[in-house]
């Protein structure tokens, strides 16, 4: 029981947005079917694939780099709503935020497809093309 409430204090990263919020993220769950799935370390919200990739410390710094920009890009948006900013400065503040999330996914597009997918084909896993084509579709819309 003591691994189980461990597991669950652990809330798994694409998760902690529902835990912030004060979000039950196991309340789908069944108890008994939460317990099992905490213990195999499996995911217990519907967030995400469930997957997860390594990687290196200098794709990491950068993604993460690329990230704090933004978050510091929106910091000045909301601070400029909150001085009543005129609507064009915020806009155009609003449109290099956005840029720079699309520069991010085109940085994180790339790992993926170099590594992740890569490696899956050379594996002869080639369900990822099909994630691949799903994941385009979704960020082309």
């Amino acid at each position: 029981m003591k691994d189980l409430e461990e597991k669950k204090t652990k809330i798994p990263a694409c998760c902690s947005d529902h835990a912030s919020d004060g979000e039950d993220w196991q309340a789908d769950k069944d108890p008994e079917t939460l317990e099992e799935a905490v213990l195999a370390g499996e995911k217990t919200c519907g967030c995400g694939s469930g997957k997860h990739k390594a990687r290196t410390p200098e794709e990491q710094k950068a993604l993460l780099t690329r990230l704090k920009r933004v978050e510091g890009q929106i910091r000045g948006i909301e601070k400029m709503v909150e001085n009543n900013a005129y609507c064009p400065d915020i806009l155009i503040q609003v449109s290099a935020a956005t840029s720079a999330l699309n520069s991010f996914n085109k940085v994180l597009l790339g790992c993926h497809i170099r590594g992740c997918v890569a490696n899956d084909i050379r594996q002869g896993n080639d369900e990822t093309i099909d994630e691949l084509c799903s994941v385009l579709q979704k960020l082309m819309k």
